[in-house]
């Protein structure tokens, strides 16, 4: 397990430039969202993050690079909290610029739910665990990756079931019958890539290098 004196964590000042950043996208998002419900829905997972990320930070600060990785995601999320995940401007331009059938902002989205979580199981499993790198932590964190994207699929099918049509600018799926599995693979693969791109850096800032 990752010594808690070995980690390389943010400094200070990074942590408040983090944290800075992302309240300023959070307050932005917040004036005139697409659609209020939506706009909860998504943001109400950076509003529990946060204080939690905050009252653990002395005893378990996270790595420099998690903690980046974290803020990019929140971003992620409130940006597609604003305008709903199906109708943001940058998802529209990438449609238009490569003659796309629909905004693909939400695979982005689902991508990330992989790409990012990932680090994060990552970094518990080897700080918490006897696990070390190697095959079995790259199995375990693609498992866990994937069952957090599929429990974020069960969220939106219960939202279905008791919301209704109130829940379909969440749900997003712009009429793609198999949009539930395009969102749990795309976590898979965000998972592998994420693994396969940071490694090597995560582990140096968890001092096993």
């Amino acid at each position: 397990m990752a010594d808690i004196g070995m980690v390389k964590t943010a400094s200070r000042g990074e942590k408040w430039f983090l944290l800075a950043v992302v309240g300023a996208v959070l307050v932005w998002s917040g004036i005139a969202p697409n659609d209020r419900l939506t706009w909860f829905m998504e943001i109400i997972w950076v509003l529990a993050a946060i204080p939690l990320m905050i009252a653990t930070d002395r005893r378990f600060p996270l790595t420099r690079l998690l903690l980046w990785l974290i803020a990019i995601h929140m971003v992620i999320l409130i940006y597609g909290g604003k305008y709903t995940y199906a109708e943001t401007p940058l998802g529209d331009w990438f449609r238009e610029a490569f003659h796309l059938v629909r905004n693909n902002y939400d695979r982005l989205g689902h991508f990330a739910q992989g790409f990012i979580p990932a680090i994060l199981a990552r970094e518990l499993l080897l700080r918490k665990t006897p696990l070390k790198p190697g095959g079995w932590l790259f199995y375990l964190v693609c498992a866990a990756a994937l069952s957090f994207s599929a429990f974020f699929e069960l969220i939106e099918w219960w939202s279905a079931v008791l919301l209704g049509g109130d829940a379909d600018a969440y749900l997003a799926t712009q009429g793609d019958i198999w949009d539930t599995q395009w969102d749990m693979f795309l976590a898979l693969c965000g998972s592998i890539v994420s693994q396969l791109v940071w490694a090597r850096l995560h582990d140096r800032q968890l001092g096993l290098r």
